[in-house]
């Protein structure tokens, strides 16, 4: 169990890097940025994940009546957004993959920025040291995807052949990273038994998916993308601070279930996604062809 614990870190240093990777060679700068250029967009993500999602983490806590170190990690969670696996999810959900990875970069810096400022006020005591976050983000996520963008813009044909390695990778370490994550903490998720954590991380979940979906109604591409960056919270920048300020393990524990839960919940909801974009798509481009049949039946009516 040792061994497995000491892979976990190790498996999700590689997904991070190589999704973020993956990202920077399959894109560019420009294409990230164009979606971006939705304002009104932009500030529906920003009220979702700076305002929403902690009022939903403090209600669902105040509704189950979490014990304290479980309605903090909320908290904490409700605060942390831009995750690393926003594009891999936008990927399998067939969602407009320059907007996950525009919005990924935009939540991870306004968040850096945002839990010094929020958590003190929020939580007594709380003191958030935002250059411990900004450094995991920065090597571990931006760097890597900045890299990526500067092959693509500058080697295309070698970012051709490596992006399909890379993507599989990030995919393969994910499954692992998620296996390993259920293993090596079965203990505990079993140890929130009775504590209602579990029910909480579900509710937390599906609360960050239905804002995100109502926001972010005005694209099918990005509506999506927005149900599923809501939903899912920076877990790395939720760590750092519960491991930084609070000695009841319960803290981190409850962080890391939620990760869990949200992962588990996530992939198929993204799959799901995917499957019904892709019919969309299908009856969309059926009705467009009967467009076309009856027009070219019409011109020919017209024409005898």
């Amino acid at each position: 169990m040792e061994i497995l614990s000491k892979a976990v870190p190790i498996t999700m240093l590689a997904f991070v890097v190589s999704s973020m990777l993956s990202m920077g060679l399959s894109l560019t700068v420009g294409q990230i940025l164009a979606p971006l250029r939705n304002y009104k967009l932009i500030l529906l993500a920003l009220l979702a994940n700076f305002l929403l999602m902690p009022f939903a983490a403090f209600f669902i806590a105040r509704l189950l009546r979490l014990d304290e170190p479980l309605g903090i990690a909320l908290l904490l969670l409700g605060t942390a957004s831009g995750a690393p696996f926003l594009p891999l999810l936008a990927r399998i959900s067939k969602g407009n993959l320059a907007f996950a990875v525009g919005l990924m970069v935009l939540l991870m810096v306004v968040t850096v920025a945002y839990m010094p400022l929020v958590l003190p006020l929020m939580l007594e005591g709380v003191s958030v040291d935002p250059m411990k976050i900004a450094r995991s983000l920065v090597f571990l996520m931006l760097l890597p995807l900045a890299i990526g963008l500067l092959v693509k813009a500058r080697l295309s044909g070698l970012a051709a052949i490596a992006q399909p390695s890379l993507s599989r990778l990030s995919i393969l370490s994910l499954g692992l990273l998620i296996a390993l994550l259920l293993i090596t903490n079965m203990q505990n998720v079993l140890s929130l038994y009775g504590t209602r954590g579990v029910l909480a991380s579900i509710l937390f979940i599906a609360a960050g998916s239905g804002i995100g979906w109502v926001l972010g109604w005005s694209q099918p591409d990005t509506q999506g993308v927005m149900a599923l960056g809501t939903a899912q919270r920076n877990i790395a920048a939720a760590l750092v601070v519960g491991g930084q300020n609070f000695n009841d393990p319960r803290v981190v524990v409850m962080v890391v279930v939620v990760a869990i839960v949200g992962l588990l919940l996530l992939m198929p909801f993204a799959r799901y996604l995917g499957k019904r974009l892709q019919l969309a798509n299908i009856r969309s481009g059926t009705a467009s062809k009967l467009q076309l049949d009856q027009s070219a039946a019409d011109g020919v009516r017209r024409g005898l």
